[in-house]
């Protein structure tokens, strides 16, 4: 079952490069999904009081790191079900581990998110399961 049910259902994105984010945004546009980048601590926090259905990380970001916003979710009573799906180069084996290791519901390679990308963001995270 997903989380997402409604046409205005947030998608909360921490990516740095402009290159996924425009390639996130345009699948949002195409299946009504609104993007909310995460640019900050307190926008986390904020995140309590209206909570997104999805979100999405980037392991190679820099603006916050990735490992303490998916602990940040998977910490919060309120935001632990939260499905997370994450993304990095196939070769980052370390990276991936501790990704799973902190929570993260789903770790893919970049080349496999971009394929999957539309089922991602319209909630069919069934079909993450069934590729992998």
């Amino acid at each position: 079952m997903s989380l997402m049910t409604t046409e205005t259902a947030r998608v909360a994105i921490l990516v740095d490069d402009m290159f996924f984010t425009a390639k996130i945004n345009g699948a949002a546009a195409e299946c009504g999904r609104q993007i909310e980048r995460i640019r900050s601590r307190e926008q986390l926090e904020g995140f309590l009081a209206n909570p997104p259905s999805l979100v999405l990380i980037d392991l190679n970001s820099d603006r916050l790191d990735p490992m303490e916003t998916i602990g940040f979710f998977k910490s919060s009573a309120e935001l632990s079900a939260i499905p997370i799906v994450s993304f990095v180069s196939h070769v980052q084996t370390d990276l991936i581990r501790a990704a799973q290791a902190a929570g993260c519901d789903y770790v893919l390679p970049r080349s496999a998110f971009t394929q999957m990308l539309a089922q991602i963001v319209s909630g069919n995270l069934a079909f993450i399961r069934a590729k992998a």
